[in-house]
């Protein structure tokens, strides 16, 4: 399984991003796709998480009212919608897939990051 992320950058505060993450390989249909951030010399935390069977996602305190996690099953990709972004939302984002949905160790595959920076 390989997974790509793509679309940080650097924005001002309370403008938005979209991040992106596509997956290919067999992943399990069980599985959970969830995206964590991690910012040098912190533990990498978990930011919002869907499965791809659909039901509520899952979001972190910090992030909820603000992201937008959602999927598309036909293209296996994921995308975390970013709004009204803080400058303690910069960070390195993860996407990931497994068994999920909170946890960084029920994770089994990791794609290799995108750099987030927001500017107060």
């Amino acid at each position: 399984v390989q997974l790509q992320a793509s679309g940080g950058g650097l924005v001002q505060a309370g403008a938005s991003l979209r991040l992106s993450c596509a997956a290919s390989g067999r992943t399990s249909t069980y599985y959970v796709m969830g995206w964590f951030r991690q910012v040098l010399g912190k533990e990498r935390e978990f930011v919002a998480a869907i499965r791809w069977t659909g039901g509520s996602p899952y979001y972190a305190d910090a992030v909820k009212g603000r992201f937008t996690i959602s999927r598309d099953n036909a293209k296996n990709a994921v995308y975390l919608q970013m709004n009204s972004l803080k400058p303690e939302d910069t960070a390195v984002y993860y996407c990931a897939t497994g068994r999920g949905p909170i946890v960084v160790a029920t994770y089994d595959y990791w794609g290799q990051g995108t750099q987030v920076t927001v500017s107060s």
